[in-house]
């Protein structure tokens, strides 16, 4: 015979087993005590009509845990799609992926970012639970997890890591489990994604979900933030030499300038010129000439410290900045360019051997000039006096040539 307290221990039992939230919980059976109250004797032992009520309080349980699951992944994909838009700088992506990734799954242990591209993966960014950032764990195996996502282009999960065949070999203290997603543009992988966590299982439909969702994202963000980089890189780049141009080299020498006063620091520029290429440039032509420059440029590249910044300032023109750097520095690092070019043959059409000089003038920051444009003027203004009468030197500048 049904009662009116066992028609909720029922109601309350199957609420509970639906996983309702207990607030939601106590609302339901206070709503349900109300009806049991309402109904005469006759309804209540009806155990069809009782069954049946309590069905639909459970109904309504599942229906709101479903509601508040999809707004959960509806604010989460928000989140996502507003963080990975909001920069075009290809390491604040990825940071923000991995970033995102370990919001989404509980017990998430780390998230891992692979380029994949000419069939090799390459590391690109993660993130642990401890907090630590870009630090690859190991590189991936060949028969790992990370390659066959990339290989078979699907989601792999692997529920038990100590017992999954991608993990024969792998050390003992490996556990937990872990899902490799590929980011995917169109058929092209872009890369690949892995999440793993401390405890072993399966991964739930809503985390999988989420965690697809964003792969999605963050492969369309990586390509946006590559085109970005590259389209960035053509406007600040010689086309000739590769080196950066006037306008990369003023963007470096306002920076320079910052970090000297932040620092209290000298800086050098050198503004230089080549001896005997008009000649070169005359004699056997712009396609020609084009060659001698880009072979001067690798010269001077293979003769700077990892800190110097090197520029076509145009025609055979070039500049150094060199941060950091005093006069007695920068006579080195000059020395060292004048020395590679000696020991650089030129080889012309016509089988001849040649050997291109530079001349240069060197200014400091602040001796010289405070200012961008004023530092190049000095720097110019001892590179024409040592055109003029000391050809194959570099020259200091005056003060007040600014």
């Amino acid at each position: 015979m049904k009662t009116h307290t066992g028609v909720l221990r029922d109601a309350r039992h199957r609420l509970e087993k639906n996983n309702v939230p207990v607030d939601e919980q106590e609302r339901l059976l206070e709503l349900l005590n109300l009806l049991l109250t309402l109904m005469d004797d006759k309804m209540l032992q009806d155990e069809t009509f009782s069954r049946h009520l309590v069905d639909v309080l459970a109904d309504k349980g599942n229906l709101l845990i479903l509601i508040q699951r999809q707004a959960a992944e509806l604010d989460a994909l928000k989140r996502i799609t507003v963080n990975l838009t909001s920069s075009l700088d290809l390491q604040v992506v990825l940071d923000g992926v991995v970033q995102e990734a370990m919001q989404l799954v509980k017990d998430a242990q780390d998230a891992h970012i692979y380029f994949f591209h000419e069939e090799k993966v390459v590391f690109g960014a993660s993130l642990k639970n401890d907090g630590e950032k870009n630090v690859q764990i190991s590189p991936p195996r060949p028969d790992g997890l990370t390659n066959a996502v990339a290989r078979e282009k699907k989601t792999i999960i692997v529920e038990n890591i100590e017992h999954h065949p991608l993990y024969k070999g792998t050390p003992k203290n490996w556990c937990g489990s872990i899902i490799g997603i590929p980011m995917m543009m169109g058929t092209r992988v872009v890369g690949v994604m892995n999440l793993g966590r401390t405890s072993a299982g399966e991964f739930n439909p809503s985390e999988i979900r989420l965690l697809t969702l964003l792969a999605d994202q963050a492969a369309i963000a990586i390509i946006n933030a590559r085109l970005h980089a590259a389209v960035s890189h053509q406007a600040h780049s010689d086309e000739l030499t590769k080196l950066p141009n006037r306008r990369a080299l003023d963007e470096r020498l306002d920076k320079t300038i910052i970090q000297s006063i932040y620092s209290g620091n000298p800086f050098s520029a050198v503004m230089m010129d080549l001896d005997g290429f008009k000649l070169i440039n005359d004699s056997y032509g712009h396609e020609v000439g084009d060659e001698v420059l880009q072979q001067v440029a690798t010269s001077m590249e293979r003769s700077l410290r990892s800190t110097d910044f090197l520029a076509r300032y145009g025609g055979d023109e070039w500049t150094l900045v060199l941060p950091e750097t005093n006069l007695a520095q920068a006579q080195v690092v000059t020395q060292k360019i004048q020395s590679g070019l000696r020991n650089n043959p030129i080889h012309l059409p016509d089988g001849k051997v040649t050997y291109i000089g530079v001349s240069g003038g060197i200014a400091l920051y602040p001796q010289h000039a405070d200012t961008a444009p004023g530092l190049i003027r000095a720097a110019d203004e001892a590179l024409y006096r040592a055109k003029k009468s000391n050809r194959g030197q570099f020259l200091v500048a005056h003060n007040g040539d600014s």
